[in-house]
């Protein structure tokens, strides 16, 4: 039997990947839904406490910090020559790019410049340091030591309202065992660029690995968007690619039958078969577009749904929220938001937390302001303005 042959029976790809096992029975997310490469113990059944206040069971995972022969990157390229990963730029020219001297010459033009007059890219492990410049490609290093405890519902609830994902928000886990979230931090925000792999997943500040888009149903994006580029994870995309944190299953974005999905809702989900569910039921779709995952989840997820050991990033001891623990950010927060914190006598991370909840970089001052209780002007005064 040839080697090629061995690993695909054993799972893997020719390029050493992890394949999603078939899924003729998973229904929900149980004890078998997850890859035993990424498992640090074996998955349970515990009770939980839905954030609508219901007690049910859910099924409990614990990760390593990336799965057993999942290959990774290119990320930040160390020259303008070289070729990294990709990056969804949201300022002029916007679209999804190949990290390459034409897109770091594109960015430098408009006022963010990632290179010296070397051509040397200018990298920073923010993991163990914080950036010396106005502009680097951030690439975080492994921390073997780290886990993270995931909580998925076993029988999904939906929810009364929609529960919008914003940036670097808890989307889902992904049937490797790489968990899931939402768009990474704007460069426009930070100044900085957390750069992806080709299949969209990067490392967190915290040491692990996690994905930014759905991997298993990304080359057609590229091919769409005639970008130079490739994930070697085997492409699917009609299959399931996770569980999302409600526990609604995700899968690409076509059908059983190769169709792109009708009547979807404002979440990317609808009723319907799947490949692994001849009975009816709700699923979410990847969109056509970068980043490729649903953009609000319709269903109640559980308390303390993440957690992790690590010493700092998204999850760890200390209560991070969405957006907090993102590449370039210190402390949780945005360059800038502990000196706005402090003058108008609130929290970085409450600032923070007002600012995504209302907008972001299109920031309803009205709104954030009333719910901040202060005056618009004084928090137009106070909040740091975008690094160019």
């Amino acid at each position: 039997m040839n080697t090629a042959k061995i690993k695909t029976l054993m799972g893997l790809s020719s390029a050493g990947l992890i394949l999603a096992a078939p899924m003729s029975v998973w229904a929900h997310a149980d004890g078998q839904s997850i890859s035993q490469d990424a498992l640090v113990s074996a998955a349970q059944t515990v009770s939980c406490e839905l954030e609508n206040g219901d007690i049910t069971t859910c099924t409990k995972y614990v990760v390593k910090y990336v799965p057993d022969n999942l290959v990774i990157g290119p990320f930040c390229p160390k020259t303008t020559k070289q070729k990294g990963g990709i990056w969804h730029w949201d300022g002029d020219e916007t679209g999804l790019y190949r990290i390459d001297e034409s897109f770091l010459t594109m960015l430098s033009e408009q006022g963010y410049t990632f290179f010296n007059e070397d051509g040397q890219v200018l990298i920073t492990d923010v993991r163990t340091s914080q950036p010396a410049s106005q502009n680097t490609c951030l690439q975080a290093s492994f921390d073997k030591s780290v886990e993270m405890t995931i909580l998925l519902p076993k029988v999904p609830v939906k929810s009364e309202t929609v529960t919008e994902l914003g940036t670097v928000a808890k989307v889902g886990l992904a049937l490797d065992g790489v968990p899931i979230f939402a768009d990474a931090p704007s460069v426009l925000d930070t100044g900085h660029m957390p750069a992806l792999d080709t299949c969209g997943g990067h490392i967190d500040p915290g040491g692990w690995y996690h994905w930014h888009a759905t991997s298993t149903d990304i080359n057609s994006i590229f091919k769409s968007d005639n970008l130079d580029a490739e994930c070697a994870i085997e492409q699917n995309a009609s299959a399931m690619f996770a569980y999302a944190f409600d526990g609604f299953p995700i899968y690409g974005s076509k059908e059983i039958d190769g169709k792109k999905p009708s009547d979807l809702d404002e979440c990317n989900g609808h009723i319907g078969t799947t490949p692994d569910s001849p009975k009816p039921s709700y699923h979410y779709h990847a969109s056509t577009t970068f980043p490729n995952l649903p953009t609000c989840l319709t269903g109640v997820v559980a308390k303390n749904n993440f957690t992790t050991n690590a010493a700092q990033g998204i999850g760890a001891h200390g209560g991070a929220g969405p957006g907090q623990g993102a590449p370039g950010h210190k402390g949780g927060t945005p360059p800038g938001f502990e000196e706005a914190a402090k003058k108008l006598g609130i929290t970085a991370n409450q600032l923070f937390k007002v600012v995504e909840k209302n907008g972001g970089r299109k920031l309803d001052i009205s709104a954030a302001a009333k719910e901040l209780g202060i005056s618009e002007a004084a928090l137009k005064a106070a909040l740091p303005k975008p690094p160019r």
